[in-house]
């Protein structure tokens, strides 16, 4: 409902509103009612005796002249640059004026058509403001008793003027009335109307909010009807379907299923998951009712996580407990480890030493080397915090990484080679992360293979591909060799600190590898290669993803 009592006070200029012109339509009808019965009633038999009619013949031509301003008043609500309160006025003095001739061709008030001005005045009352209002009942009061006097009243007979002043204060009470009511409107009106704005704000806010989450929500009715999803909450189901309206059984069927066992039994889903349509992930839904109606088909809303997220963040933070620990002894015990090396290295230039002696001082040469490499990667695990991420083009990224790393470790021509993606699959791939922090983690997986991915026939043959994943769509970089793999007992160890299988190994480059991928919000995965080797593949996340 508009605000009728601000569009009046804008000014003539002001257009009427709905309930102003829904107003005026009913005065109009009344007007016509009005004037076309009082014409009818001059036109039958006994009709000027039975409202006891003094003046027929004027009676007769006031009602077609009340006729003709109504058609025309209907048609000045038309005319465009005509304000409400030009309109109220002229209304509210054109019914004034025809019911008080009607009167005065009634013989005055006794004839008990001067009820008629309530109705009008009231009307135009709920319309103007009160100064307005209050001027049309004085102009009517005022009216009522000069059309008395104009009747040729005998001056003794004081009832008639006694009667036109009550309908005068009956004109006053009634305007006085309305205007009370009109303000309890307006203020009914005015608070509505913000109400409806705050729940207009906090809708936006909310749809906005969960558009935005990282949590991945959705909101299913009694319907199985999907009502709310936001973005996260579709790529994980990884379906296209997934939004506001879609049936759940043709987006999930097995999510529903869950969900219908869920609403029946109101079991713990803690032991309930499922896999994505495109067969990605695996998904814990987690579920709770909405509002306070216990039924068993009512709106329910949906959470959705990775069961393997949750314990990767426990296991992340108990892991950076691990490495803050680690960098502080690395710290402390990097001089004496550095002295125990320089001093082995002079001994073993001694020329009194037997061949028995070099052996032990090669020894201590070895693993305090070895030990230097373990503290340098705890180091650098520590040093992982400063994080400059930036946007970077990833096959371009890719061939400069390959020129530069073929160059440094003097690999022959194939030994890393780069697979090019589909034609135009390559197009706007871009990846946000921190580019030191990149190239470390693809030098050491990269290292990696040339160190332990060597074929049968000793050749080394690592792969570099890049390209999008089909499901999500997000970008990924691959290193895979053809070495002997990795078994399947070794791979569920593979990331895990201090872990290794080669004899000079560290047991920290892989781990380190994972860590810095995590930084850059990637994911560093280990699969077997068909064929023989294996596969480590980055998975990083789109950098379009949380823009707004």
């Amino acid at each position: 409902m508009a605000n009728f009592s601000e569009r009046n006070r804008q000014g003539p200029e002001a257009p009427p509103s709905d309930l102003a012109l829904r107003v005026m339509r009913l005065t109009n009808l009344y007007r016509l009612l009005v004037a076309g019965g009082l014409l009818l009633t001059t036109r039958f038999p006994g009709g000027d005796s039975l409202l006891e009619i003094a003046r027929p013949q004027h009676l007769l031509l006031i009602c077609v002249l009340w006729l003709v301003a109504a058609v025309g008043l209907i048609a000045m609500r038309r005319v465009p640059g005509v304000g409400l309160r030009w309109l109220v006025m002229t209304y509210a003095l054109t019914d004034v004026v025809a019911i008080s001739l009607v009167l005065w061709s009634a013989n005055g008030v006794s004839s008990g058509l001067g009820i008629l001005l309530l109705l009008p005045v009231g009307a135009m009352a709920t319309l103007s403001n009160n100064r307005d209002a209050y001027f049309v009942a004085a102009v009517a009061t005022a009216a009522v008793l000069l059309q008395q006097f104009a009747v040729n009243t005998p001056v003794g007979d004081a009832r008639q003027y006694l009667l036109a002043g009550v309908l005068g204060v009956e004109v006053f009470i009634t305007t006085l009335a309305v205007r009370l009511l009109t303000s309890r409107l307006i203020e009914s009106e005015a608070l509505v109307r913000r109400q409806e704005i705050d729940l207009a704000n906090l809708a936006q806010l909310s749809q906005y909010i969960v558009q935005h989450l990282r949590e991945s929500i959705l909101v299913v009715d009694e319907r199985d009807r999907i009502r709310l999803i936001n973005e996260s909450a579709a790529q994980m189901l990884g379906d296209r379907m997934a939004a506001p309206g879609a049936l759940l059984a043709e987006v999930a069927p097995r999510l529903l299923a869950l969900l219908t066992n869920w609403r029946r039994h109101e079991q713990s889903e803690r032991d309930s998951s499922f896999a994505s349509t495109d067969g990605s992930r695996l998904i814990q839904p987690h579920f709770a009712r909405l509002g306070s109606e216990q039924t068993t088909a009512g709106p329910v809303l949906v959470f959705l996580e990775e069961p393997g997220l949750l314990a990767e963040k426990v296991q992340q933070t108990k892991l950076a407990a691990l490495g803050r620990l680690s960098a502080s002894i690395a710290h402390e015990i990097r001089n004496p480890v550095g002295a125990m090396s320089h001093a082995g290295q002079l001994l073993a230039e001694s020329s009194a030493l037997n061949d028995e002696d070099r052996r032990l001082t090669r020894i201590i040469e070895t693993n305090a080397a070895r030990v230097s490499r373990i503290i340098e990667n705890v180091l650098e695990m520590s040093r992982r915090g400063n994080f400059q991420p930036e946007r970077i083009d990833l096959p371009t990224w890719v061939h400069e990484f390959h020129e530069e790393f073929s160059a440094t470790m003097q690999l022959p021509e194939d030994a890393l080679r780069v697979l090019e993606p589909p034609a135009g699959a390559s197009t706007g791939l871009e990846i946000r992360v921190d580019i030191s922090q990149m190239r470390q983690v693809v030098w050491n997986l990269c290292q990696n293979a040339i160190t332990h991915g060597k074929g049968p026939d000793g050749r080394i043959e690592v792969t570099l591909r890049y390209g999008r994943l089909g499901g999500s769509g997000r970008p990924f970089l691959e290193v895979a060799d053809r070495g002997p793999g990795i078994s399947l007992e070794d791979a569920e160890h593979a990331f895990e600190p201090f872990f290794t299988r080669a004899a000079q190994g560290t047991g920290l480059g892989l781990f380190l590898a994972r860590e810095l991928a995590q930084t850059n919000g990637a994911t560093l995965l280990l699969e077997t290669r068909p064929g023989g080797g294996s596969v480590f593949r980055l998975v990083f996340t789109d950098p379009a993803r949380w823009e707004v």
